[in-house]
């Protein structure tokens, strides 16, 4: 996991989208997010300790939609070959959650992964203000066409994160509601049912989508699904000093 520090960033953007905006400050407090996407074997890892669904009822990955890339195969849940370090798609928003759980993590809030890939100079993207190209991002492809995560260096953002533009959206804990983000304002309320914030661009996605602001509003994405063009990648408070 990579470190973030304490304090304010910009979060939106006037000049983007109305979903985008105001600009506004927001104050976090330190945290780490992971470095890449989870990926299909971690997450088959996952689905061999808890299974399919949770003890609520929840379905935690689409097994049966043909787009996901793990199926059980000798009694363990298991990544498609060539597709273990591909980042997971078809994992619902309980699923992504209860990973995270699991692994002793959380999701990050929609400023946390905003900051995370943004930094504090307000870039629109997670290398720059310059626009994305196939050295920096994998976008643009066919439906389902992922790469293997942490194939883009030179698309870094500030504090080292990776794939945070293009390959697959990534599902937030925030529910996607208008700016200005407040976390105490309910929005981080763990309701399956609220449609929830997903950032950063798919593999199947248009560069405009790319930014670092952009927050997937025309997106299919019901939270209790999966899609095959989101994943996810999870995060943990910092520890006082």
């Amino acid at each position: 996991m990579l470190e973030v520090p304490a304090g304010p960033f910009m979060m939106g953007r006037d000049d983007g989208a109305a979903d985008e905006r105001p600009a506004h400050e927001v104050v976090l407090a330190a945290f780490s997010i992971d470095r890449t996407p989870v990926t299909n074997a971690g997450f088959a890892r996952f689905l061999d300790a808890v299974g399919p669904r949770n003890a609520r009822g929840e379905r935690l990955f689409d097994d049966d939609d043909r787009d996901a890339r793990i199926r059980i195969r000798g009694g363990r849940w298991l990544a498609d070959p060539g597709f273990a370090d591909h980042p997971v798609v078809e994992a619902s928003w309980p699923g992504a959650r209860d990973y995270c759980a699991w692994a002793g993590k959380r999701l990050p809030t929609e400023a946390e992964w905003e900051k995370a890939a943004r930094g504090t100079d307000a870039r629109l993207y997670p290398w720059g203000n310059e626009p994305p190209d196939a050295k920096r991002a994998h976008f643009g492809a066919g439906w389902n066409e992922t790469l293997p995560v942490g194939r883009h260096p030179r698309g870094a953002s500030p504090y080292g994160a990776l794939d945070l533009a293009g390959n697959v959206w990534e599902w937030v804990s925030s529910a996607y509601r208008p700016y200005p983000f407040r976390a105490d304002d309910g929005r981080e309320a763990p309701d399956a049912r609220a449609v929830r914030g997903t950032r950063g661009g798919g593999h199947d996605s248009p560069a405009a989508e790319l930014t670092a602001t952009q927050r997937g509003r025309t997106l299919s994405r019901a939270p209790r699904a999966g899609h095959h063009n989101i994943g996810f990648r999870c995060a943990r408070s910092s520890s006082p000093r």
